[in-house]
């Protein structure tokens, strides 16, 4: 079951809000195709040592229709992913991976429109032989991931929401919406304007 449900219609920038920057990946990690849609999924996690990619190619066959695949790969020397592993999560029903880390074959991957988070690209694959255990705690993007997170993604940036608060976020970021749904732009610009001039006003600014 994806527990996932809910989030797809939840922007990052609102989930950042919520949550704080602890739960945002840095800004290395971006869509590596551009209109890259949102994708919200259950993470399924992955470690791999540098230049070995094993784990993650054994993933792709044992994650959940729906799941987000996320890596902490060990460099950016050796992709641990390209076009035909793509494919078949693609085919598998993964909605996306989230990679700490590069891939490559990225004109297939692009062409197929499946969505990838990484940090770049590069020609050289890596080798598979660590074995090391799946849905372990993990870091991404300056993230503690554990598996059944739920990772949210998109152009803004990827927000990853605790297993264990899914539901109190979840509330509180359709009440946020609500309230912005209901806000017009004369409202905002005057309650902005106040707050500005306050707090210019409170710290000695005059003009």
């Amino acid at each position: 079951m994806n527990n996932a449900s809910g989030f797809q219609d939840i922007p990052p920038t609102t989930l950042a809000d919520v949550l704080g920057r602890e739960q945002v990946m840095d800004i290395g990690i971006r869509p590596l195709w551009p209109s890259a849609e949102r994708v919200a999924g259950p993470a399924f996690t992955v470690r791999c040592p540098p230049g070995d990619n094993l784990m993650l190619h054994a993933a792709i066959y044992r994650a959940e229709p729906g799941s987000v695949i996320v890596v902490q790969a060990g460099d950016v020397d050796y992709a641990v992913a390209g076009g035909n592993v793509c494919a078949v999560a693609q085919r598998r029903g993964i909605a996306a991976f989230v990679v700490d880390g590069v891939i490559r074959d990225l004109a297939e991957v692009r062409a197929m429109g499946f969505p990838v988070f990484a940090r770049g690209v590069i020609p050289i694959p890596g080798v598979k032989a660590a074995v090391r255990p799946l849905n372990g705690l993990v870091r991404c993007g300056g993230v503690n991931v554990s598996a059944g997170d739920i990772v949210v993604a998109d152009e803004e940036g990827i927000v990853v929401t605790p297993a264990a608060r899914r539901e109190q976020v979840l509330l509180d970021a359709r009440t946020r919406l609500a309230k912005e749904a209901e806000e017009s732009l004369d409202d905002w610009e005057r309650a902005h304007r106040a707050k500005v001039d306050g707090i210019l006003s409170q710290n000695g600014f005059e003009g």
